[in-house]
């Protein structure tokens, strides 16, 4: 049995969409929600009539830190913008970033940290223990990035037209 052949052996007709392309990884729809989670906490604030800092400040006590969370949040919303256009007849532009998307989500999680390890050492806005707890979801995020097959497989198709019957 050919290599090729070999990747898809343990998924189902389920598994794939309109395009016979594998469907997105449940992985990386997390590592993509962690990535935009600014953006998640600002959206959940606007909805709240009451008090819209609330939530804002109970999830990002120093407000630098919910900023600079938007702008790795930004890398998200361009794969978020990747993924919405991934179809057949997609500019070339579209297929080339998404072949880069676990890149640029990875690249993504290392700022984020770096700003809460600048949030820790510099600032000192945040404490040992969330800067901990930080580190260690963005190292198993990164980690689940390389080591998911359908991931990888997920990277390698392209949605293609499929000719009619």
């Amino acid at each position: 049995m050919s290599s090729s052949q070999n990747k898809y052996q343990q998924y189902s007709v389920g598994d794939f969409d309109n395009y016979d392309c594998l469907k997105l990884s449940k992985r990386f729809y997390l590592v993509l929600i962690f990535v935009l989670r600014g953006y998640l906490v600002w959206l959940m604030s606007v909805t709240n009539m009451r008090d819209r800092v609330s939530i804002i400040s109970w999830v990002y006590p120093e407000t630098s830190l919910f900023y600079l969370s938007l702008i790795s949040g930004t890398v998200g919303l361009f794969v978020l913008l990747i993924i919405s256009l991934r179809r057949p007849e997609a500019p070339r532009w579209i297929q080339v970033s998404w072949q880069h998307s676990r890149k640029l989500l990875i690249a993504a999680l290392l700022f984020d940290l770096l700003t809460h390890c600048i949030g820790y050492f510099y600032w000192q806005l945040i404490s040992i223990e969330w800067l901990s707890m930080q580190v260690i979801l963005s190292i198993t995020l990164i980690y689940l990035c390389y080591h998911s097959k359908r991931l990888t497989i997920n990277l390698s198709e392209f949605p293609q037209k499929i000719p009619e019957k």
